[in-house]
């Protein structure tokens, strides 16, 4: 079976193709980003040429994308009309309590800012249902059709409808759908009793309207794409990546596209993951260091964290949508290193991106960027860039940080170049450690994955800062999060809201809604071709104690929902409060508030092939011999050495490299530091530890 990994990044495009006889082609390109298309299936073509086939051989194409984001970020979705209940016209400007300056008076609230719906076409009509689902104020039909009417003379191109206990009975909300259908054919529909059906209604109205502002153009581009595929006969259908590690057919994601807000940056955590393990470290941290940005993960076990309610946001709107625990830190290859008015030396987030980009691409970039440091510092050779597709220009490198650093802070080059790296990196540490030693985790028992074109580059400092025992750098670290894609399975998640207590728990409806829930999570899989014996559900439990305004998630037995049931999930409850916490108490109740029921449809996946065997000695694999800059410790001044400069294609199984050295390859290039030593692994996995000497 052949397939086609792809994810669609703001400065290339990464794609890879693996078959299971063992082939393995990978391809980078620039990313096109008035239509990712373009660029995606210019990738795909070349690609196959590179494999000796026709597109049309290709068995399944699997897609990670930041189409969506991206709308949400730049503020350009589309304009959106909302029909809610009557009196809740302002629930979305109101929002929380919570602002991002608490004790000013004076700030701009960024969905008040830049609203998802203007307050205009936020349209109200009579209709209520409470919280146990009981219909209290039938719906006024003939007052939805006059908003629907104004809505489509005010040229809306997406209609969110949020009812206020829309998630207990969502009657109102489907009516209001065959409505708008009538009334406005063609526009965009967004139902929070099917996007969210949760309680918490601030969220639920925000995500709703979050689905419909990027809706037609997410669509838009999903149904451009699976078009395109099909006429080239790439695969059956195109797959994207959702924030929660799942995949999904394009039919699914065109009509809930509020699934696909963090779709890339999971794929890099999911290949960190399928790394670990094929190398024997399943707990891992992922460090995906593109061109912008960084993207950091941590997988105790290889399993995936799911971010808190209070966590999983866009930008600065709430989506409550289920998210892998994965954040983005504005660090990356292309951040530029300034010195500002007020004398400080700072790096990023500000970044040169893929336009004009570092100054060393001689693209017209002049600003120091943290690329051009490690040009200046001998680690980016100047005709080994891409393997030597893109040569790099190391005088301008070296003029843009001697003018905007070195003779602003009268600092000699070398200080300069090694300060803007050293910068940078702190920045990388500082996410990491935020995401696992104040989360309860200890990066001392973990492996760094180093992904991304920039990971390897970095990766080695990071771990030796955090005290991480080894580092693993993965075949092709530079499109990991296309292999990615190639790991997870078709996933979707069926949520609920329950209400029920440890001390005295509604059996019935939990069995009720289990029963439900699973039942349409069967449904959807079947739907997209799914094969019974395929198909596995997952159950999980929203929890907290009495008196919590939030909960925390745990993983519920498969089985007959009993009180046994029920005590299980609390005593995991307790467990994951205390690792979270540091406190947890055994003799509280404990509420279930969401239960969720996870369909899983199994997909082929790649398996990482054992490479050829050699011995210790490296040798033959070295290249050449360069000058570079490198440091004992913290505390010891930079050094130019000798250091011996590695064909990643060239090493074996076994080989083995003291530092420091530097190893090459198409897409990326590893360091390994001064006191580290580096195994070449069974899988052809690059481990570097403290070196025992």
């Amino acid at each position: 079976m052949k397939r086609i990994g792809v994810d669609v990044g703001g400065t290339f495009t990464d794609l890879v193709l693996w078959d299971d006889d063992g082939t393995v082609v990978v391809h980078k390109t620039p990313s096109t980003n008035h239509d990712p298309s373009i660029g995606t299936m210019d990738g795909i073509k070349v690609l196959a040429e590179r494999a000796g086939i026709d597109p049309s051989e290709i068995d399944m194409f699997f897609h990670g994308t930041t189409v969506a984001t991206n709308i949400v970020l730049e503020h350009n979705g589309c304009d959106v009309g909302m029909i809610t209940t009557e009196g809740f016209r302002d629930l979305l400007h109101i929002a929380r309590k919570k602002r991002p300056l608490n004790y000013s008076n004076y700030q701009d609230l960024p969905w008040q800012k830049w609203q998802l719906v203007p307050r205009r076409n936020r349209r109200v009509v009579p209709e209520r249902i409470d919280a146990a689902g009981n219909i209290l104020i039938p719906l006024d039909e003939d007052a939805v059709r006059e908003q629907v009417r104004l809505l489509r003379e005010r040229g809306v191109q997406a209609i969110a409808v949020a009812f206020l206990h829309a998630y207990r009975n969502p009657t109102h909300e489907q009516r209001v759908r065959a409505i708008i259908e009538e009334e406005f054919p063609g526009v965009f529909i967004s139902l929070s009793s099917e996007v969210a059906p949760q309680y918490r209604e601030y969220e639920r109205f925000s995500t709703a309207a979050l689905n419909a502002f990027i809706g037609p153009k997410t669509s838009k581009y999903i149904e451009n794409l699976a078009g395109k595929a099909k006429a080239a006969q790439v695969g059956e259908d195109v797959h994207l990546m959702t924030s929660a590690g799942g995949l999904v057919t394009s039919r699914s994601a065109s009509e809930i596209p509020v699934s696909l807000l963090t779709s890339g940056v999971v794929a890099g955590l999911l290949g960190g993951c399928a790394i670990g393990k094929a190398s024997g470290f399943p707990s891992v941290i992922t460090l995906d260091v593109g061109g912008t940005s960084a993207d950091v993960g941590v997988a105790p076990d290889g399993a995936l964290r799911m971010k808190h309610l209070l966590d999983t946001r866009i930008g600065d709107y709430h989506a409550m949508v289920p998210m892998a625990e994965v954040d983005t830190i504005g660090a990356g290859g292309g951040s530029i290193a300034v010195v500002d008015d007020g004398g400080m030396f700072r790096v990023g987030p500000r970044s040169a991106g893929a336009v004009p980009g570092p100054a060393c691409y001689g693209h017209g970039g002049t600003e120091p960027t943290s690329t051009d440091a490690m040009v200046m510092m001998g680690w980016l050779r100047e005709k080994s860039f891409l393997s030597g597709t893109m040569e790099v220009k190391p005088e301008l490198a070296r003029e843009a940080i001697q003018t905007h650093i070195a003779d602003k802070l009268d600092t000699p080059l070398d200080d300069a170049a090694m300060g803007i790296f050293k910068i940078l990196a702190h920045s990388m540490t500082e996410a990491i450690s935020l995401h696992s030693v104040r989360k309860g985790y200890d990066p001392r028992d973990f492996s760094l994955i180093a992904e991304g074109g920039a990971g390897p580059l970095f990766a080695w400092q990071i771990a030796d800062q955090l005290g991480i025992p080894r580092v693993i750098v993965p075949g092709h670290p530079g499109i990991t999060s296309a292999v990615g894609l190639l790991t997870t399975d078709i996933r979707y998640e069926e949520p609920t809201t329950v209400w029920t207590s440890s001390a005295d728990p509604n059996i019935e409806l939990l069995q009720e809604q289990v029963e439900r829930l699973s039942a349409l999570a069967v449904a959807q899989l079947e739907k997209d071709g799914v094969a019974a014996e395929n198909i596995s559900l997952e159950r999980s439990v929203d929890c907290r104690y009495v008196g919590q305004g939030y909960e925390l998630r745990v993983a519920a037995p498969d089985g007959e929902i009993d009180d046994v049931w029920v005590k299980t999930v609390a005593e995991a409850f307790h467990e994951v409060h205390g690792r979270t916490y540091s406190q947890r108490f055994d003799d509280k109740p404990v509420q279930l508030i969401n239960v969720r029921v996870t369909g899983v449809g199994a997909v082929p996946h790649v398996q990482i092939a054992d490479i050829a065997v050699g011995t210790a000695d490296s040798s033959a694999a070295i290249k050449t011999t360069t000058q570079a800059l490198f440091w004992q410790d913290e505390m010891s001044a930079p050094q130019w050495v000798d250091t011996p400069v590695y064909e990643r294609s060239l090493l074996l199984a076994n080989n083995e490299i003291d530092g420091p050295a530097i190893v090459e390859q198409f897409d990326s290039t590893t360091i390994i530091g001064m006191n580290q030593h580096a195994t070449v692994d069974a899988v052809g996995h690059i481990i570097i530890e403290r070196n025992p000497a």
